[in-house]
């Protein structure tokens, strides 16, 4: 089922700023195509992320055993990520044709079981693309370390994988949400959380295995925090040129297997999005087609050799 937005948007509005060169390569049609929303599609990505996570746990549940444990959750940790994406989608109105599904879906199938907000996420990421890469961008803080040494990479996966990072982003979440329920955003966070988060044990339960949810809390924990800290870094990390939108961002050519732990619904083709915000993920890969094709890319960011040759120029700076 295909849907196309209630009124026909102007290009600027989806364009990122300050970028005009690369859209002389398009047509005002090919662009219509690109923002053209398929609903199914969306759903078979939702519904996607959710059949991993529940298989991830099934198979502990057949074949209790540390290797098990551990499959899982590196897989639940990469959904979780997965899911974070669908409310980035969310956010730029681009998961759902209709606004009233595309919120409710961003809320509560995507955002609030990771203990986030569509809503109160939504202008904090309409900063980062106005201000890419500038000192006002709201990430500027997770970009501006690296290059860091081999040893402060080690540090940090070590502090991800241990725990250390989740602690303070439970802390952080916990405080946002819980610690503000005077207001209607930390309420709405809360109850967002508690309600998923419930029915989640519940379901385990009837199922007979509420202690499965350990998973999805201890995924949250390590792997999950590792997975976006990787992602933050590919994304925007020793970019070349903050004032160009084809060098201020990287998009990173993944493998199926990097899809599936580390990339999750097209995250990684995050030059494209933010050329074109509003394209709906399952189109990126065409659009990147497209750009590279009509040779758009040849001067872009764009890294061909996977994950590991950008955390290795991350982690290039000798002590």
């Amino acid at each position: 089922m295909s849907a196309a937005t209630a009124s026909e948007p102007t290009l600027e509005r989806h364009t990122a700023q300050g970028d005009t060169r690369w859209r002389d390569s398009f047509t005002r049609e090919e662009i219509r195509e690109l923002l053209a929303m398929n609903d199914l599609r969306s759903w078979g990505s939702v519904l996607l992320n959710w059949g991993i996570v529940f298989t991830a746990m099934a198979w502990v549940a057949v074949w209790p055993n540390p290797l098990t444990v551990l499959v899982a959750l590196v897989l639940i940790g990469a959904r979780q990520l997965g899911f974070a994406v669908l409310m980035h989608e969310a956010s730029h109105h681009s998961l759902f044709a209709s606004r009233r599904i595309n919120d409710f879906v961003g809320q509560w199938l995507c955002a609030y079981p990771v203990w986030s907000d569509t809503l109160v996420y939504r202008p904090y990421h309409l900063g980062h693309h106005a201000r890419t890469g500038t000192p006002e961008d709201p990430d500027i803080g997770l970009l501006k370390p690296f290059p860091i040494t081999k040893a402060s990479l080690r540090r940090k996966i070590w502090r991800d994988l241990s725990g250390q990072t989740g602690i303070k982003f439970v802390r952080g979440s916990w405080k946002r949400s819980f610690g503000r329920l005077e207001t209607p955003e930390g309420r709405r966070s809360a109850v967002g959380f508690a309600v998923t988060n419930g029915l989640m044990i519940a379901v385990l339960a009837a199922l007979g295995h509420p202690l499965l949810y350990l998973l999805w809390a201890g995924a949250f924990m390590t792997t999950h925090t590792l997975v976006t800290r990787i992602r933050a870094i590919a994304e925007h990390a020793l970019t070349p040129d903050a004032d160009d939108p084809l060098n201020n961002t990287r998009t990173t050519r993944a493998r199926w297997w990097e899809r599936l732990i580390l990339a999750p619904n097209r995250v990684n083709y995050h030059l494209e999005h933010h050329l074109l915000m509003t394209v709906p993920h399952y189109h990126l890969p065409r659009m990147h087609e497209m750009l590279d094709a009509r040779g758009v890319l040849d001067r872009a960011c764009v890294e061909k050799n996977g994950y590991a040759s950008i955390l290795r120029r991350a982690s290039s700076r000798t002590a």
